[in-house]
């Protein structure tokens, strides 16, 4: 922290070896002993409903990170069998299983009549004890996550109970100080939280210029004055005069990975690509499946990839393409990964590359999909699709303008991207911090 913020005049050791020293004024007590009645799980029923006269049925999914309710996933329960965990302002809600786990959200009045989930634990302070503000942020502080960690160890699986919430120490001074610890950090917070937005709001614009920047040289090429005409395909409109606009399939080879059932795999021998090896520049073998040499011999030799091909994902999750270097090379794309091998005499690899990045092909790609109820394109999509090419030693100088103009637009990305982890980390220290004492916030001028 920076010297605006001072420790307490006096510690003392709290007794538990995870929260170390407190102010000698606070306390430590267990949640259950700060809440009013137990802690309760929600309501064992399935989400069907979806009558907003009828309260709403709070799952963790509705719940965002800033704490406020997703509109579309909007479900209710009838009046009678929500009445039970009817929720009130300032009520905790504890997911107790699965991703979220650990996660914390305050009830508030603002989300409407509302009932909870049985995947949600609700516990209800008691107001003359405990600050709901207050216990909500140190329920996102590191040394909760560091408690909650410790339990996850004793486990075999990530799961919290009502009776482990129960018993969880919170640190406590006054009343009175916690709210005026809340106070504080829903001000410094808010402003932290301004600056992540206007950083996060550049990358979308950095992402959008680095978008229109490959868009536009793979469509237009890099002189601005070369004389134009029409393309011949109504959504694209002129491309320069000396360019040629064709079918992608003439431009390209291009095959989709074969189904391979999971009894085929094996614990070593030819590496099987899955969709989470191709989401980067370079494809990797990290969490790949194998099947032995004898079955990727004799059935599927014609699917190893070579050295410079490229993958594209079949799937919804479009706006990459991946290259193959040597460590993935001989590996065999799973089903849904489509291999693209430039044809050296239309297409050169590295402007395929990009076509594959630009609004180009992601327009495309989008059509393709419309009125499908499987969010999922493949070789007969991209055999409809089309591409325009200027010579192929113009190609090649498109591609090294775009290496070295996103590279620059990758950098200042990597910094933003930097600045807001550093955001998030002073973040979630400061809240750690006053929340366990180790700054005495409540002497800190609100000016």
């Amino acid at each position: 922290m920076t010297t605006r913020f001072k420790p307490y005049p006096s510690y003392k050791n709290s007794g538990v070896e995870w929260l170390g020293r407190l102010p000698a004024q606070w306390q430590v007590k267990r949640l259950k002993f700060l809440a009013s009645q137990p802690l309760a799980y929600g309501a064992n029923e399935s989400a069907e409903l979806n009558d907003r006269s009828q309260p709403r049925f709070i799952r963790i999914t509705d719940i965002k990170n800033d704490g406020t309710l997703h509109d579309d996933t909007f479900r209710s329960l009838p009046e009678e069998v929500a009445k039970p965990f009817l929720l009130k302002q300032g009520d905790l809600l504890l997911a107790r299983s699965g991703a979220t786990v650990g996660k914390t959200f305050m009830y508030r009045e603002s989300w409407g009549r509302a009932c909870h989930a049985g995947y949600l634990i609700r516990c209800r302070l008691n107001l003359a004890a405990a600050n709901p503000e207050f216990v909500s942020y140190f329920a996102t502080s590191a040394t909760y996550w560091g408690w909650l960690s410790s339990v996850f160890i004793q486990a075999t699986i990530q799961n919290v109970s009502a009776e482990k919430y129960g018993n969880l120490f919170v640190p406590v001074p006054q009343v009175e100080e916690q709210r005026t610890i809340a106070s504080f950090l829903d001000r410094e917070t808010g402003k932290i939280d301004a600056l992540v937005r206007k950083q996060e709001r550049l990358i979308e614009l950095l992402q959008e210029k680095r978008t229109a920047l490959i868009s536009h040289a793979v469509t237009q090429g890099l002189n601005p004055n070369a004389p134009k005409k029409d393309s011949g395909i109504p959504w694209l409109g002129p491309i320069p005069k000396h360019w040629e606009a064709k079918p992608l399939k003439r431009s390209i080879n291009f095959v989709e990975g074969p189904g391979i059932m999971a009894s085929a795999f094996t614990a070593q021998g030819v590496p099987l690509l899955r969709i989470s090896c191709v989401g980067g520049r370079r494809a990797t073998l990290d969490g790949c499946n194998f099947v032995s040499q004898e079955l990727a011999t004799t059935k599927w030799s014609h699917f190893r990839v070579k050295q410079c091909d490229l993958l594209i994902s079949g799937s919804a999750s479009t706006g990459f393409c991946c290259e193959v270097d040597d460590e993935t090379a001989g590996a065999i794309p799973y089903t849904g990964i489509i291999i693209i091998r430039p044809l050296p005499s239309e297409s050169d690899r590295d402007f395929i590359r990009w076509f594959f990045l630009s609004n180009l092909f992601l327009d495309q790609s989008q059509l393709a999909k419309t009125g499908s109820t499987i969010q999922h394109f493949g070789p007969t999509h991209l055999s409809r699709m089309f591409i325009v090419l200027p010579s192929v030693p113009e190609q090649v100088a498109i591609a090294a303008y775009l290496d070295a103009e996103t590279a620059k637009l990758d950098a200042l990305l990597a910094k933003v991207r930097t600045a807001i982890e550093r955001l998030l980390e002073y973040r979630t220290a400061l809240i750690s911090a006053a929340v366990t004492g180790q700054i005495d916030v409540c002497s800190v001028s609100t000016l």
